[in-house]
C-alpha cells in the first residue's frame, strides 16, 4: 500500500505542480494581454489625435485663409465705393464742361445772328441815309 500511496502522493504533486505552472502561466499571459491592451490603447489614442491634428490643421488653415478672403472682400468693397465717388465727382465734373462748351457755342450763334441784324440794321440806316 505504501508503494500506491507513494504513487498517489507523486501524482497529486504532479497534479498541483501543473495547476501551479497552468496558473503561473495563465497569470504572465493575462499580464502580457493586459500591458498590450493598453499599449494598443494607447497607440489608438497617438494614431486619433495625429488624424485629429491633420485634419483640424487643414480646417484652421481653411479658416484662416477664409478670414483673409473676407479682408480681402472688404478692403476691395470700400475701394470699389471709393472708385465710385471719384467717378461720380469726374462725370459731373465732364457734364458741366460739356454744358459749358454748349452754352459758349449757343452764345457764339446768339453772337453771330446779332452781328447779323447790327449790319443789316447799319446797311439799312446807310439806305436811308443815302437817299
Amino acid at each position: 500500500m505504501e508503494k500506491s500511496s507513494s504513487s498517489s502522493k507523486n501524482l497529486e504533486a504532479s497534479l498541483l505542480q501543473l495547476i501551479s505552472n497552468h496558473n503561473q502561466s495563465s497569470l504572465r499571459l493575462k499580464q502580457h494581454t493586459d500591458k498590450a491592451k493598453k499599449d494598443a490603447i494607447k497607440n489608438a489614442f497617438r494614431v486619433s489625435d495625429v488624424l485629429v491634428d491633420s485634419v483640424n490643421g487643414g480646417v484652421e488653415e481653411c479658416y484662416i485663409n477664409q478670414k483673409r478672403i473676407e479682408l480681402e472682400i472688404q478692403a476691395l468693397s470700400s475701394t470699389i465705393l471709393r472708385f465710385a465717388k471719384h467717378t461720380e465727382q469726374w462725370l459731373a465734373a465732364s457734364r458741366s464742361l460739356n454744358n459749358a462748351v454748349k452754352e459758349i457755342g449757343d452764345f457764339e450763334n446768339w453772337m453771330k445772328t446779332m452781328e447779323f441784324d447790327c449790319k443789316s440794321i447799319n446797311a439799312a440806316i446807310r439806305n436811308i441815309h443815302q437817299v
